[in-house]
């Protein structure tokens, strides 16, 4: 795949799914259950856009992305575009965000403290993908 992708684009997050698919086994997921709702505040061209993802059992049961209101999650995770975009480069880890406070967690802070190697995982696949931010 040479074309570049929007970031949260339709077409984008069908490379997402293709890619987490491929290349993120149950084992590598600690078969984990749960979902989130990353909520990106100040996005270009103004408002909120949303990335939902949903792992059952280590596997990948949902990505959706879109404007408004996400999807019920386990964790809703806030923050702005430009942090959101910073960790889906792979150019800042997700449990830094937090501590520091450029992103907001609602939900249980313990449990996301433990799945943070797993969500950087995540990322990391999410970050191949040639993207325009």
């Amino acid at each position: 795949m040479s074309d570049t992708l929007s970031y949260l684009s339709p077409e984008w997050r069908d490379e997402a799914e293709k890619r987490l698919k491929e290349e993120l086994t149950p084992e590598q997921m600690n078969h984990i259950s749960s979902s989130m709702a990353n909520i990106h505040k100040d996005c270009p061209g103004g408002g909120e856009q949303y990335l939902f993802v949903r792992y059952e059992e280590g596997g990948l049961a949902a990505i959706e992305v879109g404007e408004g209101e996400p999807p019920k999650a386990e964790f809703r995770i806030l923050g702005a575009y430009d942090v959101f975009t910073r960790i889906a480069r792979a150019e800042m880890k997700s449990q830094l965000a937090l501590m520091t406070g450029k992103l907001k967690l609602k939900g249980n802070m313990v449990k996301a403290l433990k799945l943070a190697a797993i969500v950087d995982r995540l990322n990391k696949v999410l970050s191949k993908i040639p993207t325009a931010y």
